[in-house]
């Protein structure tokens, strides 16, 4: 994986809590911000996938294929926030497909 330098200044009560985890875990404040920020990343992307599935843009399927989930794995956790199945038979057709791709 190629690697990118990205400089931030943060307030220091975040400059806290990464250097409080980072004792947590014994490790540097580095590899702390890196994994504090991969996970954020992913809850914005999955936040983002949802919101156009409720809002019916595009379909679970699509939803599990921008975040790199199988479609079941989608369906559990819109289920787990709460989140009705909208499904016609076009988002039938769609969501059926993605999971065959992800086969």
């Amino acid at each position: 994986m190629a690697e990118t330098i990205i400089t931030a200044r943060v307030d220091r009560s975040i400059a806290r809590g990464i250097d409080f985890f980072s004792k947590l875990r014994k490790e540097d404040r580095s590899a702390t911000t890196r994994k504090l920020l991969a996970k954020s990343l992913e809850e914005e992307k999955l936040a983002y996938a949802l919101e156009r599935y409720q809002r019916r843009e595009i379909t679970l399927g699509k939803a599990a294929e921008l975040l790199g989930k199988d479609l079941r794995e989608m369906m559990v956790i819109a289920s787990g926030r709460g989140i009705p199945f909208q499904f016609s038979l076009k988002s039938l057709r769609e969501d059926f497909q993605a999971a065959q791709k992800s086969k």
